[in-house]
């Protein structure tokens, strides 16, 4: 049957089934009103008072580009967005890192090929597919590229829920997933938005070295040794976040290993491009403290790691050095 004549329910499914083909291993649908004044918007107004909540606190730290209006309503991204088909791949690897604090501790989103590019080649791929079926619909793709609040939009899609430690947790694979969404004008039958399931549990506020969650469901980037690794472009770490690190030179996966959703349903990813590079698992501080340009080129090539510079890593593990006072 061709698409056009199938009915929303229909379009739906078969929506659905060509991102499973694609390699997508979780796919929920979440709805878009005309007007984000609407009562069925609600959650989408809650949510982005939340977020101009957390700018008002300055919790974005340097990151400017949280403050982008467009992030506040998607309809600034896409006038004619009516649904959004909300996807996630699981990456997480079961391998371990050495213990010792002679080493340095790389995330594991950034063991294997860059994410962005492994999804948004399958999203382009579920892209060009949905529009080759009409003429009429419309789709644009985003995984971390854009002005989406992925997080909230994955939750209303049903695929998980926001955790206090401001991550998605799914039931089938914990927080260890990319997410990525298409925005089309196709009206499609909405999932309904998944339940939080924290409980009273706070593992991962006790857990913050830095205090970088101070209550929950807030996540202080100034505090936030991930951001700091990442993002923060000074030539010196601040004080209070250097003697903190225990290591992380590239993100920080501290609130994530202590989640017990995490212990008890992380499972492997069958993504071979996620499978993790030998040399991001198990690095030295002391050689990566004077990593040169050319060997960070040839370590780094399609890898998220290259989000921080050259300099930024060496900065990142001499601030790790266990002897660095001399």
């Amino acid at each position: 049957m061709a698409f056009t004549a199938m009915s929303a329910s229909e379009q739906r499914q078969a929506i659905i089934q060509k991102a499973l083909e694609l390699g997508f291993h979780q796919v929920g649908i979440a709805a878009v009103t005309a007007a984000k004044s609407l009562p069925d918007a609600a959650a989408e107004r809650t949510a982005a008072q939340h977020l101009a909540n957390w700018l008002q606190q300055s919790y974005h730290a340097g990151m400017q580009w949280m403050a982008n209006p467009k992030r506040q309503d998607i309809r600034q991204v896409m006038p004619e967005v009516r649904s959004l088909i909300c996807v996630a791949v699981n990456y997480y690897t079961p391998v371990q890192r050495p213990a010792g604090n002679a080493y340095a501790k790389i995330s594991r989103y950034a063991w294997g090929r860059d994410y962005h590019k492994v999804m948004q080649q399958k999203l382009k791929a579920l892209s060009t597919w949905l529009q080759a079926q009409n003429e009429s619909i419309q789709a644009r793709y985003y995984a971390d590229t854009g002005p989406i609040q992925d997080k909230v939009w994955a939750a209303q899609a049903g695929i998980g829920w926001i955790a206090k430690n401001g991550n998605l947790i799914t039931r089938r694979y914990g927080s260890w997933v990319f997410l990525g969404e298409v925005l089309t004008n196709l009206d499609l039958p909405p999932d309904r938005p998944h339940t939080a399931h924290c409980g009273t549990c706070t593992r991962c506020l006790d857990a913050c070295p830095t205090g970088a969650i101070p209550q929950p469901y807030v996540v202080d980037a100034n505090r936030c040794i991930a951001y700091h690794t990442i993002e923060n472009r000074a030539e010196e770490l601040p004080a209070a976040i250097a003697p903190q690190l225990q290591g992380w030179v590239a993100g920080c996966d501290i609130c994530q290993d202590v989640c017990p959703w995490n212990q008890r349903f992380a499972n492997p990813t069958d993504v071979a491009e996620f499978q993790p590079y030998s040399w991001n698992v198990a690095p030295t501080l002391a050689e990566l403290a004077t990593l040169a340009d050319d060997e960070y080129d040839r370590r780094f090539t399609a890898s998220a790691v290259r989000r921080i510079k050259p300099w930024m890593l060496r900065r990142n593990a001499r601030a790790s050095l266990p002897n660095k006072g001399g």
